[in-house]
């Protein structure tokens, strides 16, 4: 793991950081070099492919300074592990680059490193590396995670066929709401605001469809609902019809109707979205049973009017202002 320029005075080198709190969540793999290299050793076993991904999650933008060090390091985890689980593909390895800020206390980097561990744990990947910086800038950590899918079987966003049937897992809205209870905009709620703080990459759904080839398309709900479902119906060179009424809503969503725009494009869901062909619903269903996992129809793709169509139980259209989070 590369050592960059200083952190904060008193709590000693980039380097004791490192070993005190970083070296130890290396350990199950021969191939990290112990974070004493310049980089690290992977093996690709024959017949796989190696999947690739990277996220930068800055405060102020993706997290709040106000959340705890150990529910950053769950999202900074879970929000790039859920571009493997959109691929089909099994976690290996992780690779940090962490920028803390020269005033940080020693005790946030400890706790920040107990929930990453705590987060890889539950998931199989392995700190293999990455960079320890320190910043005049705010705080960001930009993670690259790499997974391992067979050949051939990775899910991949423009593979939807017309009459292809959309379905969503778990439930949506969630984590935009849990915003608005985390900057006092909504009243506060302890589900809504876990929802937001630590995403649940969807990794044995994933798999389970790369596997079983059930879907034809897939990708992750970050950006949107609306947004992420547009990308798959573009990239299939499809039109898309969604029911708003089947978008599966959690017992806290359907209490706060009101911010329907919020729920279908405030993103930070982290559920798979993927399209399935009529045939194979049966065994989604079967699916859904077998993981415990909603697993819902929401629309319907078509090669009659490109990008998505809102439509209410009435079958009437609904316009929003946006379709879901953008940078610039």
């Amino acid at each position: 793991m590369s050592q960059g320029s200083g952190i904060g005075s008193g709590i000693g080198s980039e380097f004791d950081l490192i070993d005190r709190y970083f070296k130890p969540l290396a350990c199950k793999d021969a191939g990290a070099l112990n974070l004493g290299d310049d980089a690290a050793l992977l093996d690709i076993p024959s017949g796989q492919h190696l999947v690739v991904t990277s996220d930068a999650l800055v405060s102020g933008v993706h997290f709040l300074d106000s959340q705890s060090p150990k529910d950053i390091a769950h999202k900074v985890v879970g929000v790039n592990l859920s571009d493997l689980a959109a691929m089909g593909a099994k976690p290996r390895a992780v690779f940090l680059a962490a920028q803390f800020p020269k005033d940080i206390q020693e005790n946030w980097i400890a706790e920040f490193a107990l929930g990453l561990g705590q987060a890889l744990e539950e998931t199989g990947a392995v700190l293999m590396g990455g960079d320890t910086v320190s910043t005049p800038g705010p705080m960001a950590f930009t993670l690259t995670a790499l997974g391992m899918v067979k050949t051939g079987q990775a899910l991949q966003r423009n593979g939807a066929k017309s009459g292809d049937v959309l379905f969503v897992s778990g439930t949506i809205g969630d984590a935009a709401l849990g915003l608005l209870c985390a900057t006092g905009k909504l009243e506060e709620n302890a589900f809504l605001l876990n929802r937001y703080a630590r995403p649940q990459p969807r990794l044995a759904l994933g798999q389970a469809l790369a596997e079983g080839g059930f879907a034809t398309a897939c990708i992750d709900v970050s950006d949107g609902l609306l947004a992420d479902v547009g990308h798959l119906a573009a990239m299939s060179g499809l039109g898309l019809t969604l029911r708003a009424d089947s978008v599966p809503l959690s017992d806290p969503g359907k209490a706060n109707l009101e911010f329907l725009e919020v729920i279908l494009c405030g993103g930070d869901d982290y559920e798979l979205a993927f399209s399935v062909p009529p045939n194979n619903v049966s065994k989604i269903k079967a699916l859904s049973a077998k993981l415990d996992l909603a697993l819902t129809q929401i629309g319907v793709f078509n090669d009659n009017v490109p990008g998505v169509r809102v439509v209410d139980g009435a079958g009437q259209v609904i316009k929003f202002a946006t379709d879901g989070f953008k940078h610039f």
